[in-house]
């Protein structure tokens, strides 16, 4: 018998099963990804312990017709494409036919399924790849698969598990990808009876991110959109202010499949600029529609990992666009009131204090109750009165009482809500003011509502100056607490920025040239580089055995510090190893704006200080250092007074 041998289909299934199922978010993947192709509006997904023991997928989708149930097990077998074009051309989630056999595999599974133009529906139940039961079932438009004891038949694999949570974090991850890519589909994600996700499936992508990331963060995402010839690109991206620790925020999906791609992670990030703070990564959700020819999705078995056409052109169009999108952004962040002082009132106290309110309008025997068995409101002496009518007039009466009152005391802000939507109830528009901490509702999830005004970097008035660190300046909004380290980083990079850009013809000789010497293996690296050093002015000349001589620099160059600079520039080449143009003048003038800066307990005097306030305004980006910090912050001119109980707060 000869010793190379046809392995079982078993066996086979079970080898695939390694790398398409590596732990239950890679079941979850898959099923779901089958549910969202069948043309599904609901996907439901429960678990029992993080999916080891139960995952069960329900869906609303086409159904599998009863002669295609056996099938369906069966290894290589797809609905998805038929010829070789169909594989350049591929529209669908899943098209290799290999998850179904995979799963099935190293865990049981039941399947009930159906097709509304079919007389009942289909019962299959396999074990380890082998079929156990199959009967006609119920009829149910739609499937619902039961996968349970995963890897009960490959110990190894079960082994290597991680911890529960760490498996349902993974399978949340999964689900909350699969969500942003498809708005258009409601999705629930149960686990151990316990709700983790609910989308509202309307396709209003930034009411998925509300559900997904939450509201306050949803406030802050801005919505982005482009074209050209071979791409179109709509999503949202976070405000510099809201940031993460790690990449994983970031999502790039491409003709409805979330795909992993460094270049395109990285094309985000350089939108930004200088706007992120170092090691900080923002919030993206990026949708790509884009001609199947030009991505090739057939690559990696989790089908996560694709190769792009015009990989660089969709780079430069996604950075292009956020940074555009940043630039009428003003960034500076304003210190919130609650956070330092007290936290958000509760219903039960606001109730209270928007009942003070009503009596200070003349309406003394108007009593506004809480009931915290139904989270609603309601008017003590009448509670058949609409209470939305009675806010409504409430603040029109609290307006004209307002403007009867001639004192430099503010009052209160009247309560304002989005009209718009005429389904909102009294309850709604009650956490949206808890949740923004202000007496002032101007933003909705949805952009139904009118976003404020946009203003210029404000007029300073410089009046002092703390521990020779911080400058102290005030406008007609507030109080502005400067960094001048900070500032003076954001002027001078942004002027090597562009001196490091412009170097033309107009060197300075030196009278004494600079010889610079170098280990053999940094040597060779700088050779290499040498065209890179040329268009920034640093023109080197081998000299002698390991060494360059530099007998000319660019204009700029501050006098007495030549060697350091040419030395400091170098030394990026030799950091950052393969780096274009761009990347190094940014480089170059990142360094050079942060070593040439003021220090802590540098005092300034008056004159100096209004100077720079003067320069920082000039800058493109006065907000952030090119590190990503903050230049300056705001005490509101209302959160000034609040903290001095100028205006009253809820008891």
């Amino acid at each position: 018998m000869g010793r190379i041998q046809e392995l079982s289909e078993s066996l086979a299934n079970q080898i695939a099963a390694g790398e398409v199922v590596e732990r239950p978010a890679s079941v979850v993947k898959e099923l779901v990804e089958n549910a969202i192709d069948a043309g599904s509006t609901q996907i439901d997904i429960l678990l029992e312990e993080a999916g080891l023991k139960k995952i069960q997928i329900i869906d609303n989708g086409e159904g599998i017709a009863k002669e295609d149930v056996g099938s369906a097990f069966k290894r290589h077998a797809t609905s998805k494409i038929h010829t070789r074009n169909d594989l350049f051309r591929i529209r669908t989630l899943g098209f290799r036919g290999e998850a179904l056999p995979s799963i099935a595999s190293v865990s049981e599974v039941t399947l009930e399924t159906a097709v509304q133009s079919e007389d009942q529906g289909s019962f299959l139940s396999l074990k380890g790849g082998k079929v156990v039961e199959e009967r006609p079932s119920s009829l149910r438009k739609g499937t619902k698969i039961t996968v349970e004891n995963l890897f009960f038949n490959t110990p190894a694999r079960l082994k290597y598990v991680k911890s529960l949570q760490t498996e349902l974090a993974n399978v949340g991850d999964i689900v909350n990808r699969l969500a942003l890519s498809h708005p258009e589909v409601a999705f629930r994600l149960v686990h151990d009876g316990n709700r983790m996700l609910t989308t509202p499936g309307n396709g209003d992508l930034k009411q998925c991110i509300a559900g997904i990331y939450g509201v306050a963060t949803a406030k802050k995402m801005r919505e982005i959109k482009a074209k050209d010839l071979d791409f179109t690109i709509h999503g949202y991206f976070s405000l510099p202010e809201v940031t993460r620790a790690s990449r994983n925020y970031l999502s790039i999906i491409i003709n409805g499949r979330y795909i992993k791609n460094f270049l395109l992670n990285r094309a985000i990030i350089e939108g930004y600029g200088s706007k992120l703070m170092v090691g900080r990564f923002p919030i993206a959700i990026i949708e790509i529609q884009m001609d199947p020819l030009l991505v090739d999705v057939n690559v990696h078995p989790t089908k996560q990992e694709v190769r792009l056409s015009k990989e660089k052109e969709l780079s430069n169009l996604i950075s292009a666009t956020i940074k555009e999108a940043l630039t009428d952004e003003v960034l500076i962040p304003k210190v919130n009131y609650e956070e330092v002082v007290k936290k958000s009132p509760t219903k039960k106290e606001l109730a209270e204090q928007l009942s003070m309110d009503f009596r200070e309008v003349n309406q003394p025997k108007t009593d506004l109750k809480f009931d915290a068995a139904t989270g609603e409101f309601y008017i003590k002496e009448n509670p058949s009165e609409n209470v939305d009518n009675f806010v409504d007039s409430f603040s029109g009466k609290r307006v004209k009482l307002q403007e009867e009152q001639k004192t430099s005391e503010e009052q209160p802000t009247p309560i304002t809500f989005d009209e718009s939507n005429e389904t909102n109830q009294f309850s709604d528009k009650v956490d949206n003011f808890v949740d923004n901490s202000s007496y002032i509702i101007e933003e909705t999830v949805n952009n139904e509502s009118v976003e404020a005004p946009k203003s210029s970097f404000p007029a300073l008035e410089y009046f002092g100056q703390m521990h020779g660190t911080y400058l102290f300046a005030q406008s007609n909004e507030g109080l502005y607490i400067i960094d001048q380290h900070a500032a003076q980083e954001r002027i001078k990079y942004e002027y090597y920025r562009e001196a490091i850009g412009k170097v033309g013809e107009d060197l300075q000789s030196m009278l004494i040239p600079i010889v610079l010497e170098y280990p053999h293996d940094e040597w060779l690296k700088i050779t290499e580089r040498q065209e890179i050093l040329a268009k920034v002015g640093i023109h080197l000349e081998p000299f002698g055995a390991n060494s360059f001589i530099v007998r000319e620099h660019p204009t700029w160059y501050e006098a007495g510090k030549e060697e350091d600079i040419t030395k400091e520039i170098i030394e990026i080449v030799l950091e950052s190893g393969q780096i274009d143009l761009a990347k190094f003048r940014e480089d170059a003038a990142i360094m050079m704006s942060c070593k040439r800066s003021i220090k802590a307990n540098h005092y300034l005097n008056d004159q100096q200080a209004r100077a720079l306030l003067v320069d920082l305004g000039k800058t493109e980006n006065p907000f952030n250092c090119p590190h990503g910090r903050p230049v300056l912050i705001q005490f509101t001119n209302r959160e000034m007074e609040r903290m001095f109980k100028r205006i009253q707060d809820s008891h």
